[in-house]
């Protein structure tokens, strides 16, 4: 089985962190800004939730969400089309060795919270939890 090269060892350096969080303002900022030359990007409000950066940062992927969540597909074929576009307004404001490929996945966290929400509140999980 091939592992998750997001993945090996005891997870993310320090490094891989900062310069993820630093890729994760300057997309958001960029797009919040509408630096971009996508008219149909710009009519978005899109969230950044993290980017994850490979250890050697060379990739990034950048977990997003649209606003309410609606066209989640559309959002992706945006970001993809407009990668070259991002990719060079990050390297622009980080002094990185590398400018990352950008990679867009949808952001799940919120799913998976109302899930976990959804289960601790049902009556058999409160009871064994002895609410």
């Amino acid at each position: 089985m091939a592992k998750n090269k997001f993945h090996d060892g005891p997870g993310p350096s320090q490094r891989q962190l900062r310069v993820g969080e630093l890729i994760r303002r300057t997309l958001s900022d960029v797009l919040a800004r509408g630096d971009v030359h996508d008219p149909d990007l710009n009519r978005l409000s899109i969230t950044v939730g993290e980017v994850r950066t490979s250890p050697d940062l060379r990739i990034a992927t950048a977990y997003v969400l649209p606003l309410g969540g609606r066209g989640q597909e559309d959002v992706l074929k945006l970001l993809a089309r407009n990668k070259g576009e991002l990719r060079r307004a990050v390297s622009k404001k980080l002094a990185l060795k590398f400018a990352p490929d950008l990679r867009f996945q949808l952001d799940e966290t919120f799913d998976r919270m109302d899930d976990t929400r959804r289960m601790l509140s049902q009556d058999d999980v409160r009871r064994d939890l002895g609410e």
